[in-house]
């Protein structure tokens, strides 16, 4: 019996939060490590169902970097890298498409459909969500390497009208057809802001912005837009975690409420964030 006190006190514990968020979008972009392990991204897509089942509408992009490069050098080809950017010619653009689309989209929606048709695949060049434009660099020509010029909102609208879990790869289109490798931060960053989400959460392999870099005591829980900046101008943020964090001030910036950054190996780390007192990982506000 009081094992069964216990669940219902934690199940109770989340009535506040539901809710707060009930019938609010969230955005969440995963990617990485979570991807890599089978089993991390079963319970994550058991969260997202969750989520829908209790009234929220998640939204999930996602990228696929390391599968890309295994599958590259799989074939004989060694990817390249220019400033964090993958060199994407049309041989690498076909396998980005591949990777993305008839792998890793496949099988998160697989692992959210398990529970009933609740994941709807979506492809942004395929579906015309995403407009492109080829991403100009000031050295080399990365090739099929874009920026986001525009959203139909519409696409993820219908989705969601119809209380289905839009998962989307984060490909675009430009005015000419072709299609670019877009990166996946750069992508969910957009799509929240132009959804009005309520939150953007990335998921990672850390468990979320340290203000000194290699101590793990000095993880900050919650810090502000202005707080961010301070922290990449000191270069106290760098690498995989830049790009997170200026995607969640440009979200901040269009109208999101809070962002988000959190360990994505960690079980159920959704569920912990969005409904317990405690959460986990670093909120960034506006």
């Amino acid at each position: 019996m009081e094992k069964a006190i216990e669940k219902a006190k934690i199940l109770m514990q989340a009535l506040p939060y539901i809710k707060e968020y009930r019938g609010r979008k969230v955005l969440i972009k995963f990617g990485g490590k979570a991807m890599q392990d089978q089993e991390m991204e079963r319970s994550i897509a058991n969260d997202l169902v969750m989520m829908r089942y209790v009234g929220l509408y998640p939204i999930v992009v996602h990228g696929g970097g390391p599968e890309i490069s295994q599958y590259m050098k799989e074939h004989g080809l060694e990817p390249k890298f220019v400033d964090g950017l993958r060199v994407t010619d049309a041989k690498t653009m076909k396998i980005v498409k591949r990777v993305l689309v008839s792998k890793i989209n496949k099988e998160i929606t697989g692992n959210i459909n398990i529970h009933g048709e609740l994941a709807t695949s979506v492809v942004g060049d395929d579906s015309e969500l995403i407009t492109a434009e080829k991403m100009k660099h000031p050295t080399v020509d990365l090739g099929f390497v874009g920026t986001v010029k525009d959203i139909k909102t519409s696409v993820i609208e219908d989705i969601v009208k119809e209380e289905k879990i839009p998962v989307i790869a984060s490909i675009g289109k430009d005015a000419n057809g072709n299609s670019y490798n877009i990166n996946a931060d750069s992508v969910a960053s957009a799509l929240a802001a132009a959804l009005g989400c309520e939150k953007i959460i990335f998921l990672t392999n850390v468990d979320g912005i340290y203000g000194n870099l290699g101590d793990d005591k000095s993880l900050i829980s919650a810090l502000d837009y202005n707080d961010s900046k301070q922290l990449i101008d000191k270069k106290s943020v760098m690498k995989g975690m830049l790009p997170k964090v200026l995607s969640s001030m440009r979200a901040l910036e269009n109208g999101v409420h809070r962002a988000h950054i959190l360990n994505g190996t960690i079980k159920h780390a959704l569920l912990l964030e969005i409904f317990t007192d405690e959460g986990i990982g670093t909120m960034i506000t506006a």
